[in-house]
Order: structure tokens, then C-alpha cells, then sequence
């Protein structure tokens, strides 16, 4: 099974591309490799020679970063990929990860493919695969199964995909048809993505053994810098699906006085 990772990046993010590219050359050595940059300008003295790299400036309101993943897509397809395997720039790779899914799409390669991620701590900085299983501590808030398990999961918890990691057979992302292009900048196009496969008749499973680790970068929560992102994306998805994503946020910048409902709506304050 030829097997592609597709990473989106960004000049913000070097030191995580470049220890995500250490370990994924530890664990997957025969893989394609795609990356599709971000920024405005194209990256300069960064890309690796063995790697398909693209160009994806912004558009007029943020990154399109569901774009990038699918112009990812379809270059690693072109190149003969028999299994896509998203994995983003933040996050690497145990050393089960790729088996695990390639295990899982040989059984259901009509799935949509997640497996756990592990958010690393400030202090939590490996630098080879060897390393990472003794910080293995999946995220609480969704499904965590045992190596070689899977499960299909419940309409419901298509809810609490993430696009951190996950995997599909190319016919499977055809089906799904990608990330809609409507979303740029910060949130949403995950739960789009989720909502899409779903709508479509795509089985989501949880695949155990397939660990990823997020790499630790200063955050806030809720995440202010990136409010009227989440406001317009929150409304893209809610004129396609009836309602509204990432309650959790709206309602702490409710709390914090910064938005307020309206109609069938967010807006900011004042």
C-alpha cells in the first residue's frame, strides 16, 4: 500500500515541521511525502528534496488550510498513492501510526480513518520516535482503543473529529469530496469535513495503535486571536448545516461580553 502524509505548514511553524520530518524519516521512510505551504510568500531554503511540495497563498481573510489539505490530496493521489494520511504540522508520529491505519483501510476502505492524539506538555519535547510512547496520554474527549482495535463511530460523535490526524483510501476522498473550500483562516472546516462524510454515507472509525503527538505551542482559550474567524467560518457553516459549530467558544466569548445572539446568529458586541 503506497502511503502518503500530506502536511499543511507554515513559516510559523519550522521547528515543528522539522521535528515532525525527523521522526516521520525514523518511522516511514517510504512514504510520499507532501507538504503545502501556506504563507503569502513561497518558502524559501525550507523544503526538503524529497518532498512534494506546494503553494497556497491566503486568501483575502486567512489561510485556507482545508484548501491546502486538498490540493495535498490530490498531488500525493497524482503520485500514485494507494492511502492519504493527514497529519498535521504540530503532530508526530508514533511509530504505529502508519501501520495502524494502512491495518485499518485494508479492512474498510470505505472509512474515514482517526486515530488518538496525545497533547504533549511545554516540558514534553522528544526529538525521535523511540521517545514518544512513554508520553502517550490520549486526549480524554474522544474514543481511545487498544492497537489493532477499531470502531465505527455513533452519528454523534462525528462531532469530535479532528483534523490533527486521519486517514482515507483516495476513493474515499473522493466521496467525501475534501474540505469545502469556504473556510479560511481559524475553525470549522473540521467539523464540516466530519458533518460531510456523514451526510454522504461515509463510516467514520476510531482506530486504535494510530498515535499522534501534539507538540506543545502557547494557545488560548478561548482562542481571542482568532474570534472573527471563528464568527464568520461558524456562520459559513451554519447557512450549509442549520447550526452552529464550536459552541464552547461562543459561549465563553458570550460570557466575557464580546458576542451576543442575534437572530439565528453571533455577532460581536458594539
Amino acid at each position: 500500500m503506497t502511503t502518503a502524509v500530506l502536511t499543511v505548514a507554515s513559516s510559523g511553524r519550522r521547528d515543528h515541521l522539522a521535528r515532525q520530518r525527523r521522526v516521520l524519516a525514523e518511522v516511514a521512510p517510504d512514504i510520499v511525502r507532501v507538504e503545502a505551504w501556506l504563507d503569502a510568500a513561497p518558502p524559501a531554503g525550507i523544503p526538503d528534496a524529497d518532498t512534494l511540495t506546494l503553494h497556497l497563498p491566503p486568501g483575502p481573510r486567512g489561510m485556507r488550510v482545508g484548501e491546502g489539505r486538498n490540493r495535498a490530496a490530490e498531488a500525493a493521489i497524482a503520485a500514485g498513492a494507494d492511502l492519504l494520511v493527514f497529519l498535521d504540522v504540530d503532530c508526530l508520529p508514533g511509530d504505529g501510526l502508519l501501520p495502524a491505519y494502512r491495518s485499518a483501510a485494508a479492512a474498510h476502505p470505505d472509512a474515514l480513518l482517526s486515530g488518538a492524539v496525545t497533547y504533549l506538555t511545554s516540558v514534553q519535547r522528544p526529538e525521535r520516535a523511540a521517545e514518544l510512547p512513554a508520553h502517550t496520554r490520549p486526549h480524554r474527549a474522544r474514543p481511545s482503543l487498544a492497537a489493532g482495535q477499531t470502531r465505527p463511530a455513533t452519528p454523534a460523535e462525528y462531532d469530535l473529529f479532528w483534523s490533527l490526524s486521519f486517514a482515507a483510501t483516495p476513493e474515499t476522498w473522493a466521496r467525501i469530496g475534501g474540505f469545502h473550500p469556504g473556510y479560511e483562516g481559524y475553525g470549522a472546516e473540521d467539523t464540516d469535513l466530519a458533518w460531510t462524510a456523514r451526510d454522504r454515507g461515509v463510516e467514520m472509525r476510531w482506530v486504535g495503535g494510530a498515535d499522534a503527538y501534539h507538540q506543545w505551542h502557547p494557545v488560548s482559550s478561548p482562542p481571542w486571536q482568532h474570534l472573527d474567524d471563528i464568527l464568520r467560518n461558524g456562520r459559513t457553516f451554519a447557512d450549509r448545516w442549520g447550526s452552529w459549530p464550536m459552541g464552547g467558544w461562543l459561549d465563553a466569548f458570550a460570557a466575557a461580553g464580546a458576542i451576543e445572539r442575534r437572530d439565528d446568529g453571533w455577532v460581536r458586541v458594539g
